[in-house]
């Protein structure tokens, strides 16, 4: 797989994210066929990279966790 370069684009924070600031995770919508993922407290640490399926089916899975935690 070849290197995606992520230096120059746009990052916005996950509507997923903690509201209270402590568990944040940023998202690009740079690639349409690339979800790009971070740590908006690591910014210039790693990144995630989901093919949009994939990520809609991990969000799916959160969201079902958080409520069977319910």
């Amino acid at each position: 797989m070849r290197a995606i370069d992520l230096s120059s684009i746009n990052w916005r924070k996950s509507s997923y994210s903690n509201p209270d600031g402590g568990q944040c995770i940023e998202v690009s919508d740079t690639f349409p066929a690339l979800v790009p993922v971070r740590d908006s407290k690591d910014p210039h640490g790693p990144a995630l990279i989901f093919e949009p399926a994939a990520w809609t089916s991990f969000i799916t899975a959160v969201k079902h966790q958080g409520l069977a935690d319910a």
